[in-house]
């Protein structure tokens, strides 16, 4: 839970761009609604008229029984002996309530395609969240319960762990672009899998970056794992190949291949990268067993397009989604996750060895959209 009090307090550095949109879009249209509640007021005095056939000897008792807590007389009338109601009846304590209808609807699908949820999957969510609703009155904070309930049931059949096979060494290559949190990630992963108890060696196959290796080395180093490298330039699908046959003479559990990052729109970097995926299947035709594209929250939509690319050339099987810390625009998890269907197997908001936690869908949406779940 920790994990997440930090996603709450730094996903939306800035401001939560849903949350103050959502108390917009209410506020936009709250005036006829907030009347109602206020024209009902005047109907509770109009009872005191009937008073006078009541007996005299009941008046004065009654009027003592008011006189202490209130000191101005006039009010003795209007306090019943529930003020929280008469308040809310009132309008002191009442939120703005808007009619949940079409231009609502549409405002709030504007609302969550800026924050990068896409089309289809805001017209869907927010269909959804109508269905038994519409014409009704709803408040800030309910239609905020509302979109987080939905945006959890949308996430919750992709939020699962990364599986662990029996099988050693357990190969699990790790794609992305450029920029993206590849070698931190795997580092941070490597490091938990060791701390679990597991074997782990990293092969360093961003053989293009010299930087590349001397993080994954750092972490290595911290993580108390080896850290395959190669010379500078080297063919990484080489490395790969070397990097499993000494997995397997140690009966390492995982091995983590690092890869460079590459443009899903350079087609000679994603051919590298099909050709390591082609070598390590002549070690073992079933490796890669878990393939992980590390994705950056800030390049927004554009991460759709990433995964369909490098899902035909890697076969990916799970997403790590980084850098939610540094965005006000994370709607694009759910829409990869309305659109794929992949697990989403962890999510970052930070550099540190705990800032990469397991995905949890229901604090995720609570974090995304300001609600109270």
């Amino acid at each position: 839970m920790s994990f997440f009090k930090k996603l709450k307090d730094r996903m939306f550095n800035s401001s939560s761009k849903l949350d103050a949109g959502l108390e917009a879009i209410i506020e936009e249209g709250a005036d006829s609604a907030a009347e109602t509640p206020v024209a009902q007021a005047p109907e509770t005095p109009a009872a005191p008229a009937t008073e006078p056939t009541a007996p005299a000897p009941a008046a004065p008792p009654a009027a003592r029984a008011y006189t202490p807590p209130t000191a101005t007389p006039p009010t003795g009338p209007e306090k019943p002996a529930k003020p929280g109601i008469l308040d809310r009846i009132i309008g002191r304590t009442a939120e703005p309530r808007r009619a949940l209808d079409d231009a609502m609807l549409e405002s709030l699908e504007e609302l969550l395609i800026s924050a990068d949820m896409g089309v289809e999957t805001a017209l869907r969510v927010t269909a959804n969240m109508a269905e038994g609703r519409y014409g009704k009155s709803m408040s800030a904070s309910e239609i905020k319960s509302l979109l987080a309930a939905e945006i959890t049931r949308v996430m919750e059949p992709v939020a699962r762990p990364m599986p662990l096979y029996p099988k050693k060494p357990q190969v699990v290559l790790v794609v992305g672009v450029n920029g993206s949190g590849k070698t931190t990630t795997i580092g941070k992963l490597a490091s938990q899998f060791k701390a679990a108890g597991k074997s782990v060696i990293i092969a360093a196959g961003d053989t293009f970056r010299a930087a590349a290796v001397e993080q994954l080395q750092v972490w290595g180093d911290r993580a108390g794992v080896p850290v395959l490298t190669a010379p500078e330039g080297s063919d990484p699908a080489s490395l790969a190949f070397d990097a499993m046959t000494k997995a397997e003479a140690e009966g390492t559990d995982l091995l983590l291949i690092d890869t460079a990052g590459r443009l899903q729109n350079r087609a000679d970097l994603m051919e590298e990268l099909a050709k390591i995926v082609r070598v390590i299947r002549k070690k073992d035709p079933d490796a890669p067993h878990n393939t992980l594209l590390v994705l950056d929250a800030t390049t927004g939509q554009n991460a759709l397009s990433q995964v369909e690319t490098f899902q035909k050339l890697a076969d990916v099987t799970g997403l790590v989604m980084t850098k939610l810390d540094g965005t006000a625009k994370g709607g694009v998890l759910v829409a990869l996750a309305d659109k794929f269907g992949l697990p989403i197997h962890a999510i970052g908001v930070g550099e540190q060895i705990d800032d990469l936690a397991p995905f949890d869908p229901a604090e995720f949406a609570e974090a995304l959209t300001g609600a109270q779940l």
